[in-house]
């Protein structure tokens, strides 16, 4: 089972001990992780050291160390250079996609996200008929950008009409900070191990942005976050305490239809991930995009 390890304590040291991460404060062992169950290591502390050992194990592993800035944005990862065996054949069929089929894959993302914030929203009591008809109307590459348009629609019946998305702010935009860090690290290394290029996005493509494909295969999962922190808000306030960390990090084992079957989120990220890498190498388009979990799922997330 994946694990997200967060490191919020300042002083700690991390290093590498027979198959564990170990984590110790002032010389004396406080915990330890055993390094095949690790996704990610999420560092928000100061003074935090590691082993190069340690990362040398990560990175074999295919974990990202994420360093977070004050509000939980990250800031650096540290991602292998090695990933799937066929990554530079990926790679080289992933630079030559052509225009059409990155479009038409772009359209399927934000349809599948669209569907998953009508879902978030009939889960907490607010119609959903609008984001349906908008989905409806998703084309080619966005064109329309419907996606913008969902999300003025969307927020305000989500986290209330005075609510603004803003990373900077302290209340419940902290805990979405958070929750987007962990389903970022998750998507990272699926498009790693993937063998895809994370920096070559369907749609995000800002010059800075070393992870724009993360960004991209991310979005049909990013309700699943707003629903969780919705939930911790209500129930305890939108402080990000150690267990408002704990139930953001165990999105990632929550189940989703996929396929017929079903998978936990990261699992559901691997396979998107893997399905893109394939489908630019045959050139024919066939994403593992998941539906939206059953509306008692989602109303139950962050209690």
């Amino acid at each position: 089972m994946d694990q997200i390890v967060d490191i919020a304590t300042d002083g700690r040291h991390l290093s590498r001990d027979r198959g564990f991460l170990k984590v110790e404060e002032d010389g004396q062992e406080v915990g330890r992780v055993p390094l095949d169950q690790i996704a990610a290591v999420i560092v928000h502390a100061h003074g935090v050291t590691w082993s190069g050992s340690l990362l040398v194990e990560l990175a074999e592993r295919g974990a990202l160390l994420v360093l977070c800035a004050a509000n939980h944005q990250p800031r650096a990862l540290l991602w292998p250079i090695e990933g799937h065996h066929k990554q530079g054949a990926r790679m080289r069929a992933q630079w030559s996609a052509k225009a059409p089929q990155i479009k038409q894959a772009w359209k399927q993302v934000v349809i599948a996200k669209v569907r998953m914030q009508a879902a978030a929203l009939e889960a907490v009591g607010q119609p959903r008929a609008k984001l349906d008809r908008l989905a409806r109307e998703i084309k080619s590459g966005d064109s329309g950008n419907i996606e913008a348009q969902a999300a003025r629609h969307y927020w305000p019946l989500m986290m209330g009409v005075e609510f603004r998305r803003n990373t900077s702010h302290a209340d419940v935009n902290a805990l979405l900070n958070y929750g987007y860090t962990v389903l970022h690290a998750v998507t990272s290394r699926a498009v790693v191990a993937a063998g895809l290029h994370p920096t070559i996005g369907l749609h995000h493509a800002n010059r800075g942005n070393a992870f724009a494909l993360a960004d991209d295969l991310m979005e049909p999962f990013r309700p699943l976050v707003d629903c969780t922190a919705r939930g911790i808000a209500m129930r305890v306030g939108a402080e990000v305490t150690p267990a408002a960390k704990q139930t953001l990090a165990r999105l990632i084992a929550l189940d989703l239809p996929l396929g017929g079957t079903i998978s936990p989120v990261s699992v559901a990220l691997s396979k998107l991930a893997t399905s893109l890498a394939m489908s630019f190498e045959t050139g024919m388009l066939d994403l593992a995009l998941p539906a939206p979990p059953d509306p008692l799922t989602l109303a139950g997330l962050g209690s």
